[in-house]
């Protein structure tokens, strides 16, 4: 194993949110009167801490998002994943894998804790991710594609930024861990490999993970 630690993101990667979230994100934008389509939402938030959607709001619209949006917009989410959310399609193998081959490995990702813990529970994934495993964009207070996120899980995991790898789907998230001084394996089955070009290398089906990770 060429690596010490294997951070991953968590939605797209661990588990298959994306689609729901940015389905509802849209939703709930356009009924705020800020027009947004689903390809909007991926394109503009997808990887985002709760913040810069704030952010990205204002400095297009100088409208402030109501205060209660973040509870509402959890709140929606939440109640789907319950119903609907499912496992990334091959990731309890590579989970298994590094476990078995007593890899450390972490998830760090720019959604709350809460959100992490829900998601982690409604698809079992939970009994891979102990409380020591977790990191949130919550933790460091600023999101990607600031490095702040992946070098605090790594210091937390005593693992230096050049011996760690980072499996992410988002643009933002490859410019964090490369701004983090990391190698990132990008997954393409939600985001152009294009958009991902900054990656060490690029993956499209979590079968090829462990072999990149080898």
């Amino acid at each position: 194993m060429r690596y010490e630690l294997v951070i991953f993101d968590n939605d797209g990667v661990l588990v298959d949110s994306e689609p729901i979230s940015n389905r509802l994100l849209a939703a709930y934008l356009t009924e705020l009167g800020h027009p947004t389509s689903y390809e909007d939402s991926i394109r503009d938030y997808m990887g985002s801490a709760m913040h810069r959607i704030h952010d990205l709001v204002y400095e297009r619209t100088g409208e402030r998002l109501p205060a209660e949006f973040d509870d509402v917009f959890h709140q929606r989410v939440f109640a789907v994943f319950e119903r609907d959310l499912e496992a990334v399609a091959g990731v309890v193998d590579v989970l298994g894998k590094l476990a078995a081959d007593e890899v450390p490995y972490c998830v760090a990702s720019s959604g709350s804790h809460e959100r992490i813990r829900v998601g982690h529970r409604t698809t079992g994934l939970d009994r891979w991710f102990d409380e020591g495993r977790i990191f949130s964009s919550q933790d460091v207070g600023k999101g990607k594609p600031a490095p702040d996120l992946f070098l605090h899980a790594a210091e937390r995991m005593g693992v230096v930024p050049e011996r760690c790898v980072v499996v992410e789907d988002s643009p933002l998230g490859v410019q964090a861990a490369v701004a983090a001084g990391m190698d990132v394996l990008g997954f393409t089955a939600m985001t152009p490999a294009a958009k991902l070009a900054g990656a060490t290398q690029l993956f499209s089906d979590m079968s090829e993970l462990a072999g990149l990770l080898a």
